[in-house]
Formats: C-alpha cells, sequence, structure tokens
C-alpha cells in the first residue's frame, strides 16, 4: 500500500466506512467539510484541507505549523525488552540511554526494508517504537516467542509543532522548561498546560521541531489542543493538513515507507547505511546484507518546466532506466522534485536525464544526491534559526 500525496491524490477518491479506521481524538477541532482524509497505521488522518498548501508550507518554514499525524507508537516492555529489540532492529539499543530517540530500521529476513520509524528509551526495559505504515504490531508478536516481554498500544495519538517558532511556542507551553537546551533526538515527559506529555525534538520535515504523545487513558486532548494553540497564536501558530508536510519532507529527503521505499530494497539501496549497525550483533535481515550490494539506488530529481509524478519513468540515453516514486513542486527552488528509483545502481548523481510523464510528455530533468538542500541539516538541529524568505 502507497501513501501518494500529489495533487491527483486529493480528487481521486472513494468513501469508506468511517468504524473502520482510527479516528483522531482531535477532529472536533480539525474537522472541516473540505477535508480529505487518508489512512495510515490504520488511522485516518487530514491530507488536504481545502487550503492553499503553498501558503501552509510557507507558515511552516517562517513561522510554525501543526499537524496531527497518524504515525502509532507501540510499546515494548519487559526483562528482554533491550535482547528483542536488538533481534528485530538495525541499531544497536543496548547503549541507549533513558530519554534518547534512534530512528531505527526493520528488515525482512531478505534484508529487505519491512518498517522505519523511531524507538525511544522511556525507562528500564520500556520503549516505544513510532511506526510508519504497516502491520507492525503483528509483525512484533511473531516474533516475540522466547522472550519476557509485553508488546502493547498506548493509545498515543502524535501533534508534530514544526518550524522556527516551535522552541519559543513549547517553551510558552512547558512554562520555560523545553528551550534551546533540549538537543536533537531527545525526549523526556513534560508538564504542558497541568498534563503530563511525552515531547521529543523531532519531526517529519527537516524543519526545527517538536513531536507531543498523548496518552489515550489519561490525555484530555482537546485540553491539550487548545493549550497548545494559545501558546502558539503570539508565533503565528497555524494548523495544516500533511500535504505542506509531505512537500518539505520530499524536500528534506526524507522518506516514505511503502512509497519511496518498501521490502524489495535494501537500505544501503535506499541510502540509509549510516542507520545499519553491522557490528552490533545478529538481528533479522543481517546475513542478507553482509555481501549484498551498497550503491544507493534511489535519488532526486529536479525538473524546471513540469513536477513529478508517481510512476513517471526516467531515461537515459533512450532507455528506461527508472521511475519516480514520488513528486511535488518545491517552494523553496521554484521547481519541480521528486525521487527517483533506479533499476541499478550506478553513478546517477549529475547526470541530465529525461523524464517521462505518464500522459507522454517529456521534459529534461538533473539527478541529484538527497537532500534537496541544507544537506548538513543544520535547519532541524537547531544550527541555522533564519527565516527564509518567500521564493514563490
Amino acid at each position: 500500500m502507497k501513501n501518494l500525496q500529489e495533487d491527483s491524490d486529493l480528487t481521486n477518491t472513494v468513501a469508506v466506512s468511517a468504524r473502520r479506521f482510527e479516528e483522531s481524538p482531535y477532529i472536533t477541532r480539525t474537522n472541516s467539510p473540505d477535508m480529505v482524509r487518508g489512512v495510515y497505521a490504520g488511522r485516518y488522518l487530514a491530507i488536504y484541507m481545502g487550503e492553499d498548501p503553498v501558503e501552509k508550507y510557507w507558515t511552516l518554514r517562517q513561522k510554525a505549523a501543526i499537524f496531527d499525524v497518524p504515525e502509532k507508537p507501540v510499546e515494548i516492555s519487559g526483562p528482554d525488552a533491550v535482547p528483542f529489540l536488538e533481534k528485530v532492529l538495525t541499531r544497536k539499543v543496548s547503549t541507549m540511554q533513558e530519554g534518547r530517540g534512534y530512528y531505527a530500521i526493520v528488515c525482512t529476513p531478505q534484508g529487505g526494508i519491512f518498517m522505519d520509524g523511531v524507538v525511544f528509551k522511556l525507562a528500564e526495559n520500556r520503549f516505544w517504537y513510532v511506526q510508519a505504515d504497516g502491520p507492525f504490531e503483528t509483525w512484533l508478536l511473531a516474533l516475540s516467542g522466547g522472550f519476557e516481554i509485553t508488546i502493547s498500544d498506548p493509545g498515543s495519538r502524535v501533534l508534530q509543532i514544526q518550524g522556527p517558532a516551535s522552541i519559543d511556542i513549547l517553551k510558552a507551553a512547558s512554562g520555560g522548561v523545553i528551550d534551546e537546551t533540549m538537543a536533537y533526538f531527545r525526549s523526556g515527559y513534560f508538564d504542558l498546560g497541568g498534563q503530563s506529555l511525552y515531547v521529543s525534538r523531532t519531526g517529519f520535515t527537516n524543519e526545527l521541531g517538536f513531536e507531543i504523545y498523548s496518552d489515550r487513558a489519561t490525555t484530555d486532548h482537546i485540553a491539550l489542543w487548545d493549550h497548545l494553540m494559545a501558546c502558539g497564536a503570539p508565533h503565528g501558530l497555524e494548523f495544516s493538513s500533511t500535504r505542506s508536510l509531505t512537500i518539505r519532507r520530499i524536500e528534506g529527503g526524507i522518506l516514505g515507507n511503502t512509497t519511496d521505499m518498501d521490502i524489495t530494497m535494501t537500505p544501503y539501496e535506499a541510502g540509509l547505511a549510516p542507520f545499519i549497525n553491522m557490528d552490533k550483533g545478529d538481528f533479522i535481515g543481517r546475513d542478507a546484507l553482509i555481501d549484498c550490494d551498497r550503491r544507493p539506488v534511489l535519488y532526486g530529481l529536479t525538473c524546471e518546466t513540469h513536477t513529478p509524478a508517481a510512476g513517471s519513468v526516467v531515461l537515459n540515453d533512450g532507455q528506461e532506466v527508472g521511475y519516480i516514486t514520488t513528486g511535488v513542486p518545491s517552494p523553496t527552488l521554484g521547481l519541480g522534485i521528486g525521487y527517483v528509483r533506479f533499476k541499478t545502481p550506478g553513478e546517477w548523481s549529475g547526470r541530465k536525464v529525461i523524464l517521462r510523464l505518464l500522459d507522454g510528455g517529456e521534459h529534461e530533468s538533473h539527478i541529484v544526491d538527497l537532500p534537496f538542500f541544507d544537506r548538513e541539516k543544520k535547519i532541524v538541529r537547531g544550527i541555522d534559526r533564519s527565516i527564509p524568505e518567500r521564493t514563490s
């Protein structure tokens, strides 16, 4: 199942029973007759609100946006939580400190990417894995034999506050406790408006930002939403569908599970080699990765005359060499961008290619490394706090 959010997907919709998937606890604050919703990890999310996504994009880049996202935390706890996660994840977790998060991949025995997400250590022998789309709980249960662990759903819904004003907003929301000293991929429990919430300095935009995790059993979601919006109002905080987030995550080189990468692609082919700890000992998929080709097949594509669309093909010297997994217009760069998956690895970066769209139109394009800009990640790490000027 792919989770595309291109322009054509906003009108290519079907009616689905409202009981089939999990509703957002914030829906009374976010609902709109113009809302187009998608399904991700068994949850509804707003992918479009009838808004101008470019306007929301610049709110995200210049002020701050709040997103009600569907990524789902799964809890793994018990005496064998660490050895179990060492078996399942490609990252080493035995040395993780409490209050730390790692981006972590889950592979199939054949070395393909089954899942990606962020693992947090909440306490000794208690972890959350914030999963992308897919049946991850079932996967964990199937692998849990022989381990003294409990796999559970904490019922946590995730809010993201992203953008240059996010630190000032969280500082106000936490009574000054959260500030610039909270490092990237750090996390912990904080009082937000009288409620204890788990907060991490992470996000899905490659902008400065935070994620706030509720607890189904204890959180007053509407009170939390109202508190965050009140604290954010002086800083220009606005609610946005995930359309603007999708544009920014593609600019930032963040990959979507099942859309840009899947079980037919190894982490090396996806350009995710830094997140594979081959020296940590055995894990699922390790044997398949030992001797595999470690060159990437996933790159960026830029096009000045059109926006790439998923399924479009890429031609080199008249031969079909790859296809587009997803594409968006980049307001910052002022051109169309997308991810291209090549059939074979090679020295693709810097090449001029032809993009053939689904309607047969052909456009000259260029292959680039990811991300499309800010390759040193100075924005998301808080090193570059400048406010970008609007370019479109």
